[in-house]
């Protein structure tokens, strides 16, 4: 009898033991690796959205070139080569996701966004059309004329576009977008921070 109540007793001591251990081991796992694999996990999942082109800019512009030659800064009579042109172009904006930042700490997870850029900017060369084109013998076209003068544009379509609050929009629009990407992801008691 003395055998079996120390048997019955140590048997009892070791499942205590084992429990006891088990919730240890239990809560320590799920306060460190679930934080650590959940912005692990969110990091992957921004980085393979990568950017995210939130907004389009579509804007069709009036240009004018104009170049002569001049001596001693005076112009050259009959050495004038201009033109007048309409096109139309896209300017698209949005965050690159691989330089967000994910931090989780207990229940909350924010995510902080870059910086909106311009992700890209395309101008319609089958929407062009050429207007008062005149051009002298003296000094025709080049193509760099044209390279220079489509750069040119370019600068000051973005710079209008950046004016008129593009990349504010995109960032605004990026946020809400990662925000509807991520409650889906998230159990319903975590908080979503996007800054």
């Amino acid at each position: 009898m003395k055998k079996t109540k120390k048997l019955a007793f140590f048997a009892a001591a070791i499942v205590i033991i084992c429990l006891a251990c088990f919730f240890v081991g239990k809560s320590i796992g799920n306060s460190d690796g679930i934080q650590k694999m959940s912005a692990v996990v969110l990091e992957n999942r921004l980085t393979e959205i990568n950017e995210l082109a939130s907004v389009t800019y579509s804007y069709t512009n009036m240009a004018e070139f104009e170049n002569s030659k001049d001596f001693y800064g005076m112009k050259v009579p009959f050495t004038t080569k201009s033109f007048i042109l309409t096109y139309d172009g896209e300017i698209k904006a949005g965050v690159d996701l691989s330089d967000a930042e994910v931090s989780v700490r207990g229940k909350t997870v924010t995510i902080t966004l870059p910086e909106a850029k311009i992700l890209s900017h395309e101008m319609n060369e089958d929407s062009i059309e050429i207007f008062d084109e005149s051009t002298s013998i003296f000094n025709p076209f080049k193509v760099e004329d044209y390279q220079s003068f489509c750069r040119d544009q370019k600068i000051e379509m973005e710079k209008k576009a950046e004016e008129k609050g593009l990349l504010q929009e995109a960032r605004k629009k990026a946020a809400k977008s990662i925000k509807g990407i991520f409650a889906q992801v998230l159990d319903d008691d975590y908080t979503l921070n996007v800054k």
